[in-house]
C-alpha cells in the first residue's frame, strides 16, 4: 500500500516552498508547524543533508471531523507535507488521507479522508 501522494517537480526548492504554502492555503489548509530537517541535522548532529522541510498542514474543518469520529486520530493530525530535493528535482510528498481509514478501520473516517485526499491532489496538481 503506498501511503504518500508525490509529485516531482524541476522548480527550485524555496519556489517550490512557497508555490505549496500557497496552494495548500487555496485548498484551506494552513501551515501549523514547520520543520527545517537540514538546519535541524547539521545543528545537532553536524550532518549535511540536501533540503528537506516538514511543514505541517490542517484543514480546521477535516480535523474537526476526523477528531469527533475518533479522539485518537489526533496522532495523524496535522497533515505533514514534505519537500525535499533530489538531484535536479523538488519533490513535495502529503501523507495520503486514506490511511487513516485504513489504520484506523473506523468507516467514519471515510467522508473525511476522501475531501481531504480530492483537497490535497488539487494542491499538488496546482503545482505542475
Amino acid at each position: 500500500m503506498s501511503y504518500d501522494r508525490t509529485v516531482r517537480l524541476t522548480s527550485g526548492f524555496a519556489a517550490t516552498v512557497d508555490a505549496v504554502r500557497e496552494a495548500l492555503a487555496a485548498q484551506g489548509f494552513g501551515v501549523l508547524t514547520e520543520i527545517d530537517v537540514t538546519a535541524t541535522l547539521k545543528a545537532k548532529l553536524g550532518h549535511d543533508m540536501e533540503d528537506y522541510l516538514i511543514l505541517g498542514a490542517c484543514n480546521p474543518s477535516l480535523a474537526h471531523r476526523a477528531i469527533d469520529a475518533d479522539r485518537a486520530i489526533g496522532v495523524l493530525l496535522p497533515c505533514n507535507v514534505v519537500v525535499r530535493r533530489e538531484g535536479d528535482h523538488t519533490i513535495v510528498q502529503a501523507l495520503d488521507p486514506n490511511t487513516m481509514v485504513t489504520l484506523t478501520g473506523l468507516p467514519a473516517l471515510q467522508p473525511v479522508a476522501q475531501e481531504a485526499t480530492a483537497r490535497l491532489d488539487a494542491a499538488l496538481a496546482s503545482l505542475d
